[in-house]
């Protein structure tokens, strides 16, 4: 993925090193859940390596608290990570301007903010632990860079176009709160809970479809894909299936996210075609 001239976000807030911290208030139990493209990837780790209740690593990403204030701490401007970052942001604040335009509507950039081990968010103490998510109560995306390392070595999904795909699927979940389809959703499952883990796949893989669109505008616009992108953006979405996740043990009403081969066809499908009308989840079988 070409980076090199790119238009860099100041959308960025770096709070590597700055030691975390607790959250203020109710905690993470109740309220609106973070949503997160690797919550389910770190409880399965968890679980399968050293044998953690999934829902124990879970109850992390949820919960309407709102954070103490954390000061964000100064890195190197040349910073890879940070500058790779700020990149990926920046296509997709482009991307989704053009998109929400399109359609009459103005888009409103979310914040990523990076950060080491725990850190506040006013959906609660976000950990690590958690993987990728985005807070609605407070619509910014939260990523631990460490987590690329665990995709990498341990799910086997390599490369940069693979990092970017994380944080085009969190802010796909930024897409998802602007255009009310989360509050939708959060009123179905009130309405029937039963139904709560299909709503959730489904919502996941609406979000896989909108990586795929900020993929294509970005491409059509800036032409930055390299040979080989596509296939480790494919490589991630199939490495964080939940089937592939749960491997022999997989138990399909259990599902969150959706398989690999659904989520790896909502990422092409949105890719394909780069349009919205494509990605609707919540209809059909």
């Amino acid at each position: 993925m070409r980076t090199d001239g790119e238009r860099e976000s100041s959308n960025v807030e770096d709070r590597r090193g700055s030691g975390g911290g607790g959250a203020t208030g109710g905690g993470m139990l109740g309220g609106r859940r973070g949503i997160g493209v690797g919550s389910i990837v770190i409880a399965a780790i968890a679980y399968f390596v050293f044998g953690i209740n999934p829902m124990t690593t879970l109850s992390v990403v949820g919960g309407s608290a709102q954070p103490a204030q954390q000061a964000p701490v100064t890195t190197n401007a040349n910073d890879p990570q940070r500058k790779f970052a700020q990149v990926v942001v920046a296509q997709t604040e482009d991307a989704w301007t053009q998109v929400f335009k399109e359609q009459g509507k103005t888009y409103k950039p979310t914040k990523l903010v990076m950060f080491t081990g725990r850190t506040n968010t006013a959906c609660g103490p976000g950990d690590a632990a958690s993987g990728p998510f985005y807070c609605p109560a407070d619509q910014v995306v939260y990523i631990d860079p460490q987590f690329y390392t665990t995709l990498s070595q341990r799910l086997g999904a390599s490369g940069d176009f693979a990092r970017a795909y994380v944080i085009g699927h969190e802010v796909g979940h930024h897409v998802q709160q602007q255009l009310g389809i989360m509050d939708k959703m959060e009123q179905a499952k009130q309405r029937n809970p039963k139904a709560a883990n299909q709503l959730s796949v489904r919502l996941e893989l609406q979000a896989d479809c909108f990586a795929g669109i900020w993929a294509r505008r970005t491409e059509n616009n800036r032409k930055v894909l390299e040979p080989g992108d596509l296939q480790e953006a494919m490589a991630a979405a199939a490495a964080v299936g939940d089937d592939k996740l749960q491997g022999t043990r997989a138990k399909p009403e259990t599902f969150t996210h959706g398989t690999s081969e659904q989520r790896m066809a909502w990422f092409k499908r949105g890719f394909e075609s780069g349009n919205m009308s494509n990605c609707n989840t919540f209809a059909g079988a």
